[in-house]
């Protein structure tokens, strides 16, 4: 296959979306592209095989294609740039009476080839000289110190040199100093600044234009006639900016170049007031505020009744020039051939009258800034989206009733947000989690939360006796003795377990006691206790023999 074109870099404009650009050119291999991003203000970033580009096409005499991975897309404002870039490598390697396959030696031609054509691409984008013009030595020699500081430049014979952009300035004139081809010197006697154009040790005295050598000096800046260009300057540019200032509303192009020249000509009368140490500066300065002045005066013409047919030179108008019409008070450009009133267009004015008509609500937006640039988040944005959702909506729309506003507002206080952030602890939504598995026990509880309340009241738990809220009948456990302690009325009195069992003989009985000692055995009657220890028995027994009879009784305890 053969190289048929000497093309090797193509460049496609970026736009923010396109992924995909053609190069119209033979590669052999994927890794023989380089493709580099140009940036709006000129930035070159080369990119990466697989990381930030694919290959297609790879061997095709017509080209291919690259495409940017995810992410890589270029931008509007870019431009990318697709270069063939094959290693200057000979990788072929034919060895004696094996086959001379045609493919692979033509595949080296090509390769080859395409080194040729992009060391000539490299070689086009080169200074060089013509064809016709030739030089000693394009050798450069001299080295690192000496350059420094220096440019590249031609001598008198117009070969290679290293020189100061201008020529070094050597301070002031003074006799019998040896001076180099491009001294620069101050002639203290008139302010005037020379440049030294043949070398020499300097003899005589000043003025140099009368000095023995003043054939060896060129005078580069004359003082006093940069100095009157330099007033004449500052004093025209004083008018410029006045007259402009006059017409800034309906110009803004006039008052920008007056703000330059005012500008340029403060900058060049500072300059010719310090030409006693920068002559040359000074002169700079003072010839671009003339110039600036000069540009600014043929394009804005100022205030005039009429139209006027030249500028303020009497030179013909120029494509663009500006003048303030003080008749009508409207601003008038030249198109080359007439003056055209300066206006916006019918649709720009509808334009402004509607923006004119909303000029209250855009007022309001505006002092809305501060929550427009909040609302303007990420965050936010993400969170609008969010609530832009037909559920959403719709759940607002139930939330937004007469009735849901009520009781937002009542849960909106301060005690009850705060009521509801306790609540909201992730411990207490455990707890009223657990809860919801009780609500009937609750609910059983609050139907009866007046005896809960009671018992609350009637029942109480500490370490010493209470001793306010007391009512006859209260139970008060004592930690510090372990007691259970009822109140009587008037006292605490400890409650205790009694295992024996005592009985009362009547209700009247204050003493309670056991039965054998509670029952008294009358005349001719034997009380007896039997399984002492054990299931009692008490035996009542009679022995009188007078009776005539025996009457037993067990009483089973």
């Amino acid at each position: 296959m053969t190289v048929s074109t000497t093309i090797i870099k193509n460049s496609h404009n970026g736009n923010g979306s396109t992924t995909n650009f053609a190069y119209q050119f033979k590669i052999l291999q994927d890794s023989d592209l380089t493709v580099i991003i140009r940036s709006s203000t000129g930035t070159e970033t080369t990119k990466s095989l697989s990381t930030h580009y694919t290959v297609a096409g790879a061997g095709d005499a017509s080209g291919g294609s690259i495409t940017f991975t995810t992410g890589n897309t270029p931008a509007s404002g870019e431009t990318v740039v697709i270069r063939r870039n094959v290693p200057q490598t000979q990788a072929i390697d034919y060895i004696a009476n094996d086959p001379f396959p045609a493919e692979t030696h033509e595949e080296g031609l090509d390769r080859a080839t395409m080194v040729a054509q992009q060391v000539s691409e490299e070689a086009d984008r080169s200074i060089k000289l013509s064809r016709t013009n030739t030089m000693t030595s394009t050798e450069f020699t001299v080295g690192a110190t000496d350059r420094a500081n220096k440019i590249l430049a031609f001598d008198t014979t117009g070969e290679l040199a290293v020189t100061q952009e201008l020529g070094t300035f050597k301070g002031n004139w003074g006799a019998s100093t040896a001076y180099q081809v491009r001294d620069i010197v101050k002639d203290t006697s008139t302010n005037n600044i020379f440049i030294c154009i043949t070398a020499h040790t300097s003899s005589g005295s000043q003025p140099l234009t009368s000095n023995t050598d003043s054939a060896k000096w060129s005078l580069l800046v004359d003082a006093a006639s940069a100095t009157t260009s330099a007033s004449a300057a500052a004093t025209s540019a004083t008018a410029s900016a006045n007259s402009a200032t006059a017409s800034a509303s309906s110009a803004s192009t006039a008052s920008t170049q007056a703000s330059n020249a005012s500008t340029s000509a403060s900058t060049a009368s500072t300059q010719a007031t310090n030409s006693a140490n920068s002559a040359t500066a000074s002169a700079s300065s003072a010839t671009s505020a003339a110039a600036s002045f000069d540009s600014f005066d043929d394009r804005y013409l100022g205030a005039k009744s009429s139209a006027p047919s030249t500028d303020n030179d009497g030179d013909a108008l120029i494509d663009g020039a500006l003048y303030w019409n003080s008749t009508s008070d409207q601003m008038f450009a030249w198109d080359g051939s007439a003056w055209v009133a300066i206006k916006p267009s019918s649709s720009e004015q509808t334009n402004i009258n509607a923006v004119a008509a909303d000029a209250t609500d855009i007022g309001a937006v505006a002092g809305k800034a501060t929550e427009i640039g909040r609302l303007g988040t990420s965050d936010a944005v993400a969170d609008m989206a969010i609530l832009g959702t037909t559920d959403v909506v719709a759940d607002m729309n139930t939330l937004g009733t007469a009735d849901v506003v009520n009781d937002m507002n009542v849960l909106g206080t301060s005690a009850n947000v705060t009521a509801m952030n306790t609540l909201g602890t992730s411990a207490n939504v455990t707890a009223m989690s657990n809860c919801s598995g009780s609500i009937a026990n609750i609910n059983t509880t609050a139907t009866n939360i007046t005896d809960v309340n009671t018992f609350a009241v009637r029942y109480r738990i500490g370490s010493s006796n209470p001793t306010s809220s007391l009512d006859a009948g209260d139970l008060f456990f004592n930690t510090s003795d372990s007691t259970l302690k009822v109140y009587n009325g008037s006292a605490w009195v400890t409650i205790q377990a009694d295992t024996d069992v005592k009985v009362s003989v009547s209700s009247n009985d204050t003493t309670p006691g056991f039965l054998n000692g509670k029952l008294v055995a009358g005349t001719g009657v034997s009380l007896t206790e039997g399984n002492d220890g054990g299931d009692e028995t008490l035996t009542i027994a009679s022995s009188g023999a007078t009776a005539g009879f025996a009457v037993a009784m067990a009483i089973a305890l």
